[in-house]
């Protein structure tokens, strides 16, 4: 299995804030740009799922639908049987229900995979290698039954960025698993990271989050995907998607490696959200999930 980054059955230790994801993930919506930073505003507008689009307006939740602008997300399987190392293979149809080959790069890939059973309870943020005839694949843990969504996040040659998304099922004995409570730190083994901001509906909240090692704050993060973090949110109950990118880059010469990453985030609505964050350091990529609740615009919190 191809190396990703991925949150099993999230123990009680993992807790949360959500997206990129751990997360705001583009099934959100677009998001609102801080201000001082154009050229980050015109960078992330390259890419539809993802943020950063310089709007002010309240952003539409996406990655609810499987066909849109032209464009439909194919699971050539979507059911399976429990195992660790499934493989998923999809198209992206486009006119005439012809498989599209041409894809514009972002972040470092022509598409992004989120999987997350629809309780929230696993995540994996996967990039599939496509095949000459437009057919993608992936390496992915099912080893969880249960009902599973999967957003396909890409922008293709000729058109705006989309995230699309449509349900796979795992056979097996199922057991739901509840929320977790919002909180503000989430442990992964030795790391820490903890959440400072508030979701706003509608607004942008300025999220940031604080990596530590044994205690010891992390001042070395590695570049993952051009960025030192990505975030995806979650909306409980219909998994509105939204996908954020953090303020900076590696090598820009004014965003340090940590601790600290911070994110403009805009969610569509008041409600719960489940936070992915994935980040690398000493070689391996690791996720920290929150559960967080936005509230409604110019509610006091």
């Amino acid at each position: 299995m191809n190396a990703i980054a991925k949150v099993g059955a999230f123990a009680g230790a993992v807790v949360a804030l959500g997206g990129l994801g751990s997360a705001v993930g583009a099934s959100v919506g677009p998001l609102g740009e801080p201000e001082g930073h154009p050229e980050h505003a015109a960078e992330n507008s390259s890419h539809g799922g993802h943020a950063g689009h310089g709007t002010k307006s309240a952003p539409a939740a996406t990655g609810l639908n499987v066909s849109e602008a032209g464009y439909t997300l194919d699971l050539i399987e979507d059911r399976y049987q429990r195992t660790t190392d499934a493989t998923l293979r999809f198209r992206i149809l486009g006119a005439g229900d012809e498989p599209v080959t041409r894809f514009e790069t972002a972040h470092g890939k022509k598409l992004h995979l989120i999987v997350v059973r629809r309780d929230l309870a696993t995540f994996q943020h996967v990039h599939p290698v496509m095949a000459a005839d437009g057919t993608w694949s992936v390496d992915a843990d099912l080893a969880e039954a249960g009902t599973y969504r999967v957003f396909a996040d890409f922008r293709p040659a000729e058109g705006e960025g989309l995230t699309l998304g449509q349900d796979l099922f795992v056979g097996g004995p199922y057991e739901p698993q509840p929320l977790p409570a919002a909180a503000t730190t989430s442990a992964i083994s030795s790391y820490q990271v903890d959440l400072d901001g508030h979701l706003v509906a509608g607004k942008t909240s300025r999220l940031t989050l604080t990596v530590t090692r044994d205690g010891e704050p992390v001042t070395d993060l590695e570049p993952y995907l051009e960025a030192y973090g990505h975030l995806v949110a979650l909306r409980d109950g219909d998994l509105a998607y939204l996908h954020v990118h953090p303020e900076g880059a590696p090598g820009d010469g004014r965003t340090e490696p940590g601790p600290e990453i911070t994110f403009s985030a805009e969610v569509p609505s008041a409600g719960t959200y489940r936070l992915f964050l994935d980040f690398q350091h000493a070689g391996e990529v690791r996720t920290a999930a929150f559960t967080a609740v936005a509230s409604a615009h110019g509610t006091a919190h």
